[in-house]
């Protein structure tokens, strides 16, 4: 099973020894060795054939007859390999089922399947456990604070209610950037006055019954703490992008590559069509440098791996040091 024929060959002289041993004659211990020999390569026994297509039947059912559920559980899944949920998220999309970023006040901690109120129709909406540099712990208490006292209704409301010990300028920052607080405020304002909002949070520890007690004292309810926020720029659409691929690990709102849809579609080749082609063949495609790096080989001289992704597929390139040489600027991330 392990494909290694040495491994296998290394086997033969003990076995057909055994073979004999127990009642074979040397012929038939010959004729049942070339009947095993062939696993060297792979094995594929019928009840390994017949476990997987009744498993490939039902997984067929469940997508054709339940696509939400079962895309949204692929997702669920796979929600550890970026690669494995950007390719799902292709096929969402060929199948006309939306995927919605992370929202605070909707998402739960995988993805989960929600109705369009407008539409009727369903939709997947992002986990919170996917967030990179959340947390499962700060996840779970964000959603059990909201299933208890309600949705927050503003920035501020979140602030004062989440009181965890993982809730800090990291955590916080993952939120902002991935779009997960959008509803309450914007992303640039948020990351501007990122040490008021988490100084904020300090101030009310303790959460609001220390706050009942304290401020039902005061006789001016105005003069409490509130959260004020520097103006500041808003986000811009290339920065969004950019931190959504950095904290969900594919681009959820839009694509860098959404201006060059007209000239790729021109090319009339794509990353998907260039893996099924052999060897050999030389190909033109357009993409996104989503991921390089520079190596040096045993020589000494500089070449480089990179991952170009286009609308649909990623692929993974070798840059030669002579090519590498002349065309180094492309290989940079987000070229």
């Amino acid at each position: 099973g392990k494909k290694i024929p040495a491994e296998m060959e290394a086997q033969k002289e003990k076995l057909l020894k055994g073979f004999v041993k127990y009642g074979l004659s040397q012929e038939k211990a010959e004729q049942l060795w070339h009947l095993i020999e062939p696993f060297a390569a792979y094995g594929f026994n019928k009840a390994h054939a017949a476990s997987y297509g009744r498993v490939a039947y039902q997984t067929a059912y469940m997508k054709a007859n339940f696509p939400s559920e079962y895309m949204a559980a692929v997702l669920t899944m796979e929600s550890g390999d970026i690669d494995k949920v950007a390719a799902t998220m292709s096929e969402c999309a060929r199948m006309g089922i939306p995927v919605l970023p992370p929202d605070i006040n909707k998402s739960s901690g995988n993805f989960t399947i929600v109705q369009n109120e407008e539409s009727k129709s369903e939709e997947i909406r992002f986990g919170l456990y996917s967030i990179k540099n959340l947390g499962k712990e700060i996840a779970d208490a964000l959603i059990a604070e909201r299933k208890m006292n309600g949705q927050y209704a503003s920035l501020a409301d979140l602030i004062e209610r989440i009181q965890h010990k993982n809730f800090n300028k990291k955590s916080f920052e993952s939120l902002v950037k991935c779009g997960a607080i959008d509803g309450l405020a914007e992303r640039g304002a948020c990351l501007e006055n990122l040490e008021e909002i988490l100084a904020y949070n300090k101030e009310n520890a303790g959460g609001a019954a220390r706050q009942d007690s304290l401020f039902a004292l005061m006789a001016n309810q105005i003069s409490a703490p509130r959260l004020h926020l520097r103006a500041a720029p808003p986000a811009t659409r290339k920065e969004m992008l950019k931190w959504e691929k950095e904290l969900l690990g594919l681009y959820l709102t839009g694509n860098p590559l959404d201006e060059y849809r007209e000239k790729l579609s021109a090319l009339k080749t794509t990353i998907k069509k260039i893996k099924c082609l052999p060897a050999g063949v030389t190909v033109v495609v357009g993409g996104v440098v989503t991921e390089a790096k520079e190596i040096l080989t045993s020589k000494g001289d500089r070449m480089a791996f990179a991952k170009i992704r286009d609308l649909a597929d990623t692929l993974e390139a070798v840059i030669f040091p002579r090519a590498y040489i002349e065309y180094k600027s492309f290989f940079e991330e987000d070229k």
